[in-house]
């Protein structure tokens, strides 16, 4: 087949001087674009790169291909703008893997997907949107808390100081990120315990094929899984894979994942992350519809832990949105 990679490099953009320092954080290298292209080549297929933005249009509309294996993260500050890129390939009927436009407008919206998965009862932290600092004084949530921005991945805007212990700190911490985010910013009561990531592979049915803890290497109930521990992981954590989880959390942790990512319309692949209680209550914190898939993202380092290879789990990500796209298979 031939496989058009859809992608959004780090040095396409340039942040203007009320960016903030990771504004670029979910955005991609050419050393992934080149490791996604020697897995699916090593698949089979053939790979035309199509780029993202207005390059991706001009390619997509000039060179014909069979599928899409999208990474595109979209342009803008726009809640929905994981979605452009979907929204186009569904436009001119290009089948493509990963969730659809709707998940990832919802997804990157971190209130609604909580409103959702609460709805569908899986356990989630209590929250509070906050548009400005001087709504958290009639704030019910219980500190500690964290405070993080509502529309963001790839960590943006956490930070070791976005854990706050009363109304004083969170109002001081939230000022600074709604003017360098420029958007709603989520409070939400922190649980103490293991920090969990969860990786779902498949449609009908989806399995969960790996279930990681992140350690860090000072022990802190407190510890956050931050952008500052994400950037120098291979002094700050280490990662145990499979979790040494007991059955009863493990079994919860599952049903939860499953639950989540069906509720939210999910499809091909995802990664979710919780936190898992002192009582054992796996805490549902977020969902990454279209989760990295570089060396030094959780999925793969979750995979690589398994014993699978790189090229593996991008050839099952592939194959999960090639079956999708059989006559044969289940409406998606």
């Amino acid at each position: 087949m031939r496989i058009g990679l859809t992608y959004d490099l780090k040095e396409s953009f340039a942040p203007d001087g009320y960016d903030p320092s990771d504004a670029l954080e979910e955005y991609d290298s050419r050393e992934t674009v080149a490791l996604l292209t020697i897995a699916i080549e090593a698949d089979g297929h053939s790979v035309i790169g199509l780029g993202g933005g207005r390059e991706f249009l001009d390619n997509i509309l000039r060179d014909k291909v069979d599928l899409v294996f999208n990474i595109a993260e979209g342009r803008g500050n726009h809640v929905g703008r994981e979605a452009q890129v979907p929204s186009v390939l569904e436009m001119l009927d290009i089948p493509y893997s990963g969730s659809g436009p709707q998940c990832l407008a919802i997804c990157l919206d971190k209130p609604l997907t909580k409103q959702l998965v609460a709805a569908a009862a899986v356990p989630t932290p209590h929250w509070q949107v906050v548009s400005n600092s001087g709504n958290i004084s009639g704030c019910k949530l219980n500190f500690p808390a964290i405070i993080k921005p509502a529309n963001e991945g790839s960590s943006k805007g956490i930070r070791g100081s976005s854990l706050v212990n009363d109304r004083t700190e969170a109002i001081a911490n939230m000022t600074g990120l709604l003017d360098s985010y420029r958007q709603p910013m989520m409070i939400e009561e922190f649980i103490p315990g293991d920090e969990i990531t969860v990786g779902i592979i498949g449609n009908n049915p989806p399995r969960v094929f790996g279930v990681m803890q992140v350690l860090p290497r000072e022990q802190d109930v407190n510890f956050v899984y931050s952008l500052e521990v994400k950037r120098d992981y291979l002094k700050l954590v280490d990662y145990e894979c499979p979790a040494y989880l007991d059955e009863k959390t493990l079994s919860r942790l599952t049903a939860a994942s499953l639950t989540a990512f069906t509720t939210l319309g999910c499809r091909d692949f995802a990664r979710l992350d919780f936190r898992i209680s002192p009582d054992g209550t796996p805490y549902f914190i977020e969902i990454n519809p279209l989760p990295g898939l570089g060396t030094h993202s959780d999925l793969v380092i979750m995979a690589l832990k398994l014993g699978w290879s790189h090229e593996a789990l991008i050839a099952a990500v592939l194959q999960a949105a090639i079956e999708r796209q059989s006559p044969h298979a289940a409406a998606q």
